[in-house]
């Protein structure tokens, strides 16, 4: 339904010829099969008089990946991360046959978003949460200088990459790590804001268009993510899972954001179909401006391992409150 019936936004990597190699990619893996089919992945490195080790696993038929052990335990490990040797390569060489190999199958019927880690989420995720947020509200210095070392490289990954592809969407993932209530405002400007924008600028130098996904309550950094210069948003969580509306988010942005969203995934899976068209119908009222600047979607993917009717009933009704709306 949604492949015939709705304009598509492929998700695609960046991918590079010479990738860099990093702690994780430099570790020893250890694969261990269950009768079931799930994967567990055992890493370890040794580094500097200091051995990291993590656990993955991967369900048979559940495209997550679940991370049961993190590399990073406290901010020791990550003082010994830092002196790991960076790659002497200056010049990271794009790939990007499988975005036009993409673009080529979809045709008219979609288009490729290039899909990217922030710094932070790439920081953030070699923890576990609770350990991620003691080192960013304890130890701020050292959390900067981390930041710093993944966002410079990042930054050469998306000037190399984004030349090669230019005029393409992006999407820019992980700013939610700095969001309430994990941690306050001021923070997210610091580890958001400051690394995230020199990416936008980039992306918007080469054409493209920067769209950051950040779930959670966005309130009170709407007006730190409008200065950074994204030019699209998603997905916009309604209460009582964000803490803004689809209106008072657009009043916050203004006119020029385009808003993706913002029809949570749960009332997919729970409304029936009066309740759900009138979600629907509200997004389509509130969210566009002059009829322009709003894309709307589910806020997520549904969970389950099987799709219930009242799933397929409610994405029917999307794409027919669409259709009605743009007719």
């Amino acid at each position: 339904m949604t492949r015939e019936e709705s304009d598509r936004i492929a998700l695609r990597p960046m991918r590079f010829k010479n990738p860099y190699r990093d702690i994780r990619s430099s570790a020893e893996c250890k694969t261990i099969i269950e009768a079931n089919g799930n994967k567990h992945h055992y890493y370890t490195l040794n580094y500097n008089s200091r051995q990291y080790t993590w656990h993955d696993v991967r369900e048979l038929d559940i495209d997550t990946i679940w991370h049961v052990e993190y590399p990073l335990k406290n901010s020791e490990d990550l003082k010994s991360w830092l002196n790991f040797p960076e790659e002497t390569e200056s010049r990271f060489i794009p790939d990007i046959s499988h975005i036009v190999q993409t673009e080529n199958e979809m045709g008219d019927a979609g288009i490729v978003a290039i899909d990217i880690a922030s710094p932070l989420c790439d920081l953030a995720a070699s923890f576990s949460m609770e350990d991620y947020l003691v080192v960013a509200m304890e130890e701020p210095e050292l959390f900067h200088k981390a930041l710093e070392r993944i966002a410079n490289r990042r930054l050469k990954e998306v000037e190399a990459f984004s030349q090669a592809a230019p005029g393409r969407l992006w999407r820019i993932y992980g700013p939610e790590y700095a969001c309430p209530p994990f941690l306050p405002p001021k923070l997210f400007e610091e580890y958001t804001v400051k690394y995230d924008a020199p990416i936008a600028d980039m992306i918007r130098q080469n054409e493209g268009f920067p769209r950051i996904h950040c779930h959670g309550k966005l309130k009170n950094v709407l007006h730190l993510i409008k200065k950074t210069g994204w030019t699209a948003i998603d997905p916009v969580e309604p209460p009582p899972q964000g803490d803004v509306s689809l209106k008072e988010a657009r009043e916050i942005l203004g006119s020029n954001i385009v808003i993706f969203g913002n029809i949570e995934v749960n009332y997919l899976e729970n409304l029936d179909r009066d309740e759900f068209s009138h979600c629907v119908r509200t997004a389509l009222k509130e969210g566009p401006v002059n009829g322009k600047n709003f894309v709307l979607m589910p806020t997520s993917a549904p969970y389950g391992r099987n799709i219930s009717p009242r799933v397929v009933q409610n994405y029917r009704i999307m794409i027919d409150e669409c259709y009605k709306a743009e007719h």
